[in-house]
């Protein structure tokens, strides 16, 4: 497969403290979506349940290349390159209903009639409207880091960040770039990423591997999350919010919240984990979605969270 990286992801999910046993790369494939984008797929294969993962924005579906690690042994495994980002075709219609179109199209291309989905911020929105849609082929939902009125002004920092983003002629020097912006991030993971968020074009500058050709459209995402408060107290699948620990996006009220809405919901957070939860502590986050899968894992309530914080855990 283009761009795997065994050693490095062998020595980043060790130091993380994943447990794996195969380093084979996933299955590369392209699936036709109806009338619309070809879409990338990463299937790790497997012959257990299945599970569908979603990436935020900006990100490509590697970012869960730790999780995916760590659980294909257990589960059939398939991340998806949202349309406009990694190797999914570009598209002009980026709205959530087709994002979620696109999903539905993959598990159509696949013959998986019924799946886990699991999806990180944007990823975890596209999620929650398939879920709505399609009941029938939804087993459970787990939306990572991202709630109904998420605190969107923390994100300035990394919005920026991306946007302004000129090229660059080494992966050193965009990892020095994003440090400069988040200093405690970590050095090694961030060269990972990068490696296969970035393209050299023609003119042998290092850009995003994305559609960039027009901005995002931030007030129509927040509209459709706020929006889902009312939807989501019909939907009968199991839920889970994964909150990173440190995350300046969600708190921990609105995870309560917002989890509240839910018929069948429960939320945790994943200590020392920012908003890219699955690429901060993809340990904790995996050993969370296979108990969440299981039916093993309890709800946690705000005072659960305090006692736990005050504990030290």
């Amino acid at each position: 497969m283009e761009d795997w990286y065994p050693e490095a992801l062998a020595m980043i999910a060790t130091k993380l403290g994943v447990s794996f046993s195969d380093l084979a790369p996933p299955q590369s494939r392209r699936l036709r979506t109806r009338g619309g984008p070809e879409i990338h797929a990463l299937d790790w294969g497997g012959q257990g349940p299945c599970v569908v993962l979603l990436h935020g924005g900006a990100l490509s579906a590697r970012t869960w290349d730790y999780v995916a690690l760590g659980l294909r042994t257990e589960f059939r495994l398939v991340a998806l390159d949202l349309r406009g980002h990694g190797a999914s075709d570009w598209a002009d219609d980026y709205s959530i209903e087709s994002y979620a179109a696109d999903v539905s199209a993959v598990l159509d291309g696949l013959s998986i009639e019924r799946t886990h989905l699991a999806g990180m911020s944007l990823g975890g929105i596209v999620a929650c409207e398939f879920a709505l849609r399609h009941p029938a082929r939804t087993e459970s939902l787990t939306m990572v880091d991202v709630v109904s009125r998420p605190i969107f002004a923390a994100t300035a920092r990394m919005r920026s960040f991306i946007n302004d983003f000129r090229g660059a002629s080494t992966i050193d020097d965009v990892v020095e770039m994003a440090l400069a912006v988040s200093p405690k991030s970590d050095p090694q993971r961030l060269h990972y990423r990068m490696r296969v968020l970035l393209r050299r074009h023609d003119d042998e500058r290092l850009l995003w591997r994305a559609d960039r050709r027009r901005p995002t459209d931030f007030a129509a995402i927040l509209r459709h999350l706020a929006g889902l408060e009312t939807r989501v107290r019909e939907m009968a699948a199991p839920f889970l919010l994964a909150r990173g620990g440190d995350s300046l996006i969600v708190t921990r009220e609105a995870a309560h919240s917002f989890t509240a809405r839910f018929p069948n919901g429960r939320w945790l957070e994943i200590p020392g984990a920012g908003h890219n939860v699955q690429e901060d502590n993809p340990r904790e986050l995996t050993s969370a979605l296979r108990d969440f899968w299981a039916g093993r894992l309890p709800s946690m309530t705000l005072d659960d969270v305090g006692r736990r914080t005050a504990q030290g855990s």
